[in-house]
Order: structure tokens, then sequence, then C-alpha cells
């Protein structure tokens, strides 16, 4: 009786952890599937965000995204490539922000992965925070880096040393991210 009482417990308790993550699961498309429409709605200028689609499926875990350089900084011109990749219990665990490997910014590990206060789970995330605002929280960190909280040494130690040579380093970086236009037959610009 005993051992059938536990292989009934073992297999109801692990019946309800399914439960909990196709809940968890379920909860994160449903919202991720709001925020595209939100985003559609409204959003940024020059901003893009959209899920990955493969195969002609869309997979609302996986975003593509771009954020503009802010105007009047030395990141304006560049168009920087991100991906977001939710995890199955967002919202209430933040997505992993990466831009390319090797990226240069202080706030940047070599890895691409974005070292931002909103995206740390134990600082400052909350399921409120929207795709929108952790793009513009992106955007203003490349021109305000966190000094406190470096993940490139080799950014900070230029940012640290000479603001002047770092600044010419940023410009690198945007020339390889510059807005891609090309002029079609008709002189017509074409993205």
């Amino acid at each position: 009786l005993s051992l059938s009482l536990y292989l009934f417990s073992l297999s109801l308790s692990l019946s309800l952890s399914l439960l909990c993550v196709w809940q968890m699961s379920n909860l994160a498309t449903t919202r991720l599937a709001q925020e595209r429409k939100n985003w559609r709605r409204d959003h940024p200028y020059g901003f893009v965000a959209k899920p990955e689609t493969k195969n002609g499926t869309v997979d609302l875990m996986v975003w593509k995204c771009v954020v503009p350089g802010k105007t009047n900084t030395p990141w304006e011109g560049g168009e920087f490539p991100i991906t977001m990749t939710f995890p199955k219990e967002y919202p209430v665990k933040p997505p992993r922000v990466m831009l390319p490997r090797g990226f240069f910014h202080p706030n940047v590990y070599p890895t691409g992965l974005i070292c931002l206060s909103i995206l740390n789970e134990e600082k400052g995330w909350k399921a409120s925070i929207s795709v929108k605002q952790i793009l513009v929280g992106v955007q203003d960190l490349l021109d305000n880096p966190n000094n406190d909280d470096a993940a490139n040494q080799e950014a900070y130690s230029s940012l640290k040393r000479s603001k002047e040579q770092y600044k010419k380093r940023v410009i690198e970086e945007v020339r390889k991210y510059k807005k891609n236009y090309t002029v079609g037959d008709d002189d017509v610009i074409v993205v």
C-alpha cells in the first residue's frame, strides 16, 4: 500500500511539475504575442523588433532587433543588430539580449551579452518591462556606459584612459554597423 501511495504521489508531483512548465511557457508565448502586437502599433523610429521566422514558422521566443545609435552621439548612424532570446519562464525571468560577438562597449561581454541592470534578475528586472523598454535601454546604454558594471575590460580601460581615443574606437564600431543604403536603378534609395 505504501509503495502504491508513493508511486501515486510521485506521479502527481510529476504531473504538477509538467503543468507548471506548460503554464509558464504558455504565459511566455501569450505575453510575447501581446508584445509583438504592441510593437506593431507603437515603436520608436528607427528601431526594429520581430520574432525570428524559420521555414515559415514564427518563433516568438527569439527576436531579431535593430537599435539605432542615438542622434548627436558618437553612436549616431549605426544600426546595431540585437538578438533577444526569451526563456520559457518569461516574463518572470528576463531575456538574454545579445549584440554581435566582440562588440566594443564597456557593458557588453566579449560574447556579445549585454550587461544592463534591467536585464539582471537580481538587480533591476521586473516582469512589467517591455521589449520596447529593453531596446530603448540598450540605446541609452551605448552612450551612457555604466562604469560600475564593466563587462569588457578593453573598452572600459579605453574609456578610462582617454575619452577621445574611446570615441574614435566607437566611431570605428559604428562604421561596421552603418546604415546600409544603396541606390537602385530608378535612383530610389532601397534599404
